[in-house]
């Protein structure tokens, strides 16, 4: 079933406007957001025990291993074939720093904050896109992208006894996402999702292997074992789940619901460091998502008058 639905041509896919495939859609992503903060919650605890670094390997190790009963080269044939290997690589490279980013500033950052300035994605994907993919954006959305950064300040407040410095990681972690992101849809007409799938597991753990030997601490305490195991496989989870809501609802419609992911890391940091959202979080995140959800209704509104055109014939 699962291979089905990854190596599915996009012509396959149920109809846009199907009601409950919305709705299946909508729950997939939903508890994707969770598995992704429950991935985080757990890294920010090995971070207390282990090197950082090697959280990362745990992660990608994982995700790799367990990757594997469902996506390699003996079940899928022609999987290792890509058309654009360097684009590839870059892709896999880019989520590979995102993650090593967000690793080290979890270290030091509430998870609360960390992933209000991940909302950052979207406005920084609408800033390369244009440039990259040809898809340019009017003042309307460049104003909401100002804006956007402004919650940013407001969170970090620079200069003015803000939050640490580390925010720093979390924005470059939000530039390698958003870049990985446009590679990403690059890649989706010209490589199978089960291909893309398999280089972003398979060159982020060789690159997270590397450094090992350096960092590597022998972890005796089995509740530590177990959440190295643990931060693979909701990472696998998460990115599973992630790619079927879409084979089931459109990015549009699953889009906005990307920002209850706030509510699931603000539960994990309350429950596993006691962490609360102070009134700077809450402040720059009610502006960042209020911005973000206009961009998007930009987004559809731009979508919405192409195609009246193109029925009139205009």
């Amino acid at each position: 079933m699962l291979m089905k639905i990854l190596s599915a041509p996009p012509d396959t896919l149920p109809a846009a406007n199907d009601p409950r495939a919305r709705l299946i859609g909508i729950g997939l992503i939903c508890a994707a957001l969770v598995c992704f903060a429950c991935l985080d919650t757990i890294a920010k605890l090995l971070s207390q025990h282990l090197h950082t670094l090697e959280v990362v390997w745990a992660r990608y190790a994982g995700h790799f291993s367990l990757s594997l009963i469902f996506i390699n080269p003996w079940t899928i044939k022609g999987l290792l074939k890509t058309t654009r290997p360097w684009l590839q690589m870059t892709r896999s490279a880019l989520l590979f720093a995102s993650t090593v980013f967000n690793f080290f500033a979890l270290k030091y950052l509430q998870l609360d904050q960390a992933s209000v300035i991940a909302f950052m994605t979207p406005f920084v994907i609408a800033i390369f896109a244009g440039p990259l993919l040809g898809e340019w954006i009017g003042w309307r959305r460049w104003l909401a992208i100002i804006v956007g950064f402004l919650g940013v300040i407001v969170i970090a407040r620079p200069g003015a006894g803000g939050i640490h410095p580390a925010a720093a990681l979390s924005i470059l972690s939000c530039i390698a996402y958003a870049l990985y992101n446009i590679t990403t849809r690059m890649l989706a007409s010209v490589d199978s999702t089960a291909t893309t799938l398999f280089y972003s597991s398979l060159v982020g753990f060789v690159a997270a292997t590397v450094p090992l030997p350096f960092v590597w601490t022998m972890p005796g305490d089995p509740w530590i074992i177990f959440g190295m195991v643990m931060v693979g496989a909701f990472g696998l989870i998460g990115h599973m789940l992630l790619i079927i809501a879409h084979r089931y609802a459109p990015a549009a419609i699953l889009a906005p619901f990307i920002y209850t992911q706030i509510i699931w890391y603000a539960a994990g940091g309350f429950l596993a460091f006691g962490d609360v959202p102070n009134s700077f979080t809450l402040a720059g995140a009610a502006i960042i998502i209020s911005s973000g959800l206009y961009l998007l209704y930009r987004e559809r509104a731009k979508k919405a008058d192409a195609a009246l055109k193109a029925q009139t014939g205009e």
